[in-house]
């Protein structure tokens, strides 16, 4: 198999995965990333590969879309060691125009919150009489 036959493998197989809904979650990340490397492709290679195919097509990678959150929650939680509202929702914002609206909003702030509580970055400012933090994870069924 050439190196152009293998190269067009792997892109249809990135193509098959996202064709639907245009977005690559991990585990088809994942799928696709074992296709490359059963080709000989080497795991950077076909990172680099997949990032470029998705971008030439307007795919959302998911694991794009989490170190954008973790860097994000991490430089909000850099200047108090806590999350207030306001920066929740500026991250949330950020990360629903990464997603390119693949993903509705109510996905979106779950996963946030997923990285939140997987980080452990889940310190948040709350109110005197309300804690908004506690009651949109309830709101989302993760509480």
């Amino acid at each position: 198999m050439s190196i152009e036959d293998v190269k067009r493998r792997f892109v249809d197989e990135i193509k098959l995965r996202a064709y639907d809904d245009k977005y690559i979650d991990k585990n088809e990340e994942r799928e696709i990333l074992q296709v490359a490397i059963q080709q000989g492709i080497t795991i950077d290679s076909a990172r680099s590969a997949l990032a470029q195919v998705c971008e030439n097509h307007n795919y959302v990678l998911e694991s794009v879309l989490v170190k954008m959150m973790k860097d994000q929650i991490d430089a909000a939680m850099g200047n108090d060691g806590k999350i207030d509202q306001k920066e929740f929702d500026l991250i949330f914002q950020n990360i629903k125009r990464a997603a390119n609206s693949k993903k509705n909003d109510r996905e979106l702030k779950k996963m946030i919150v997923s990285v939140m509580e997987e980080t452990g970055n889940n310190k948040v400012k709350t109110g005197w009489f309300s804690d908004w933090y506690t009651a949109m994870k309830k709101d989302l069924g993760m509480a």
